[in-house]
């Protein structure tokens, strides 16, 4: 079969003695100076991510560790957990030797227990234990700083509920719960952030000696490479450029052959010619992309430049939510979902009540959707149709309040969000959350997948019961437009962002919006 005009057909040989060395993907040059240019090529459908470039006969510690940093545990943890401590045990003992005053030792020990571990875990919130790019890596003191105030501030929050809830509930007055003299909890404010920041440049450097500097792949046309080389090789300590590339068609398999650690897009137009799904695959083998940015893209407000050889870089991820992030938003969830379930539940009540006298049984209605990572689920909410709503035409979008399959009586649940209200079961089971994108059917996921590039994107975290594009949208809103704020979403997510959304869920259900 011949190729679509403009498209390049890979060089294929009929030759039946292979050359063991085969050629480079067309439109891909090696770099004559890399000692490993002209190896054999790997599988192109896989691209290698560090645990490959281990040797086959890695010992049983280091696959433990492999296991674990899947499961988002790293080293650099417990080394955090030390070097903490240590910041809160020093200046006790420059100030008051080992017999600490006041209190008895295992308060103390509590205390400081407490502050470790809340240091730790706003540090890991943080996405400080995110395996961060080596090349134009920006500063650690700034996030570091921001985790260990962010600790104290809960410590600071944990201490004045115990005391309140010492003096009011039991009627025992103490002066405090989790004793910390003050003095020493400023510096250990002050200590925490440089030996978080001490302990990421100990593993940088280890990364390096172990690893090498980072292989890069650059990815544009002639001049665009020969202006990038010309930059990075006044940093050769700093990286290795490993071969170039003038077709984005063939990313993976060239990353997979040259065994980069790094790819360079070296202008906006080959970002447009890259696919999303091979960028994804980069980031999943723990592959740097970087695009280069020009004064047009700055001057419109684009921020968080990095610095490689002189040229600025942003990142770009295949996925917008890391797994601390991911993990954090599940947790806010469940301490939202108690006060929001304790509320909702008369009106739970109420509403089936009704539901029941207006049509009868059943009042519950389940639907396969598709959840985070495509994954499907079963869906329960309030039937606010006729069962046999589809059974002509299949799975169709609503229309809004005036579909003629809403049932009398019904259409306000549907204008308020209220036939949504079971959906607080499937949160609580983590199939959902209480803001995100809202799950679509299969069978209209597969149709907009294909339509609309980029779709699957929307499905990194889970479905929400409100989201952006609740909010700012209607029933009948486009896809494409509800994608939008979607990935909008996606890229912006905090918990403030979560409370906003949810507050401003409030207006249009009491302004009854569709």
């Amino acid at each position: 079969m011949s190729s679509p005009p403009g498209e390049r057909t890979p060089a294929t040989t009929t030759d039946p003695t292979p050359d063991p060395t085969p050629d480079p993907t067309p439109g891909s040059t090696p770099d004559p100076t890399d000692p490993t240019a002209g190896s054999p090529e790997p599988d192109p459908a896989h691209v290698q991510g560090p645990d490959d470039r281990h040797d086959a006969g890695s010992h049983d510690g280091e696959l433990l560790l492999t296991r674990l940093n899947r499961h988002g545990f790293r080293l650099v943890q417990l080394a955090d957990a030390v070097l903490v401590t240590l910041a809160v045990l020093v200046p006790m003992w420059l100030r008051y030797g080992f017999d600490f005053p006041t209190y008895v030792t295992w308060r103390y020990v509590v205390s400081f227990a407490l502050a470790v571990a809340l240091v730790v875990t706003t540090t890991y919130f943080s996405g400080l234990y995110e395996r961060e790019p080596r090349l134009g890596a920006p500063s650690v003191l700034p996030r570091a700083a921001r985790a260990v105030g962010a600790g104290v501030a809960l410590f600071l929050a944990t201490e004045a509920l115990a005391i309140g809830t010492l003096r009011v509930v039991y009627g025992i007055m103490v002066e405090r719960a989790f004793p910390f003299p003050v003095p020493n909890l400023v510096a250990f404010a002050l200590l925490a952030p440089l030996a978080l920041v001490a302990n990421r440049r100990l593993v940088h450097r280890n990364r390096q000696r172990r690893e090498g500097p980072p292989r890069l792949l650059l990815v544009g046309d002639e001049h665009e490479v020969a202006q990038a080389r010309t930059h990075l090789a006044a940093v050769p300590e700093q990286v290795v450029v490993v071969g170039t590339l003038d077709d984005p068609a063939h990313l993976c398999s060239e990353v997979a052959r040259l065994d980069a650690t790094d790819v360079a897009l070296l202008s906006p137009a080959w970002l447009q010619r890259t696919r999303a799904e091979d960028l994804a695959a980069l980031e999943d083998a723990e592959i740097t992309a970087l695009q280069r940015v020009t004064a047009v893209e700055t001057m419109y407000g684009l921020q968080r430049i990095r610095e490689v050889g002189g040229l600025p870089f942003v990142l770009l991820r295949g996925h917008a939510v890391p797994r601390s992030r991911r993990r954090f938003k599940r947790l806010f969830d469940l301490v939202l979902l108690v006060p929001i379930g304790l509320v909702a539940l008369p009106v739970l009540a109420i509403t089936g009540l009704y539901l029941l006298a207006v049509d009868g049984r059943p009042v519950l209605y389940s639907q396969p959707r598709v959840g985070a990572g495509g994954r499907p689920f079963t869906l329960v909410k309030f039937r606010t149709m006729r069962t046999d709503a589809e059974l002509a035409t299949g799975a169709v979008l609503s229309s809004g309040q005036d579909d003629p399959r809403v049932l009398p009586g019904a259409g306000w649940l549907r204008a308020t969000r209220l036939d949504e209200l079971p959906q607080l079961w499937n949160i609580a089971r983590g199939e959902m959350s209480l803001v995100g994108p809202r799950p679509e059917r299969p069978e209209l996921t597969a149709a907009f997948e294909r339509e609309i590039q980029g779709y699957a994107r929307r499905h990194e975290l889970p479905p929400g019961l409100t989201g952006l594009a609740q909010i700012h949208g209607r029933y009948h809103t486009d896809a494409e437009y509800k994608l939008g704020y979607d990935l909008q979403y996606l890229v912006n997510w905090s918990p403030v962002l979560d409370l906003e959304i949810l507050l401003r869920t409030l207006w249009v259900v009491l302004a009854r919006r569709v």
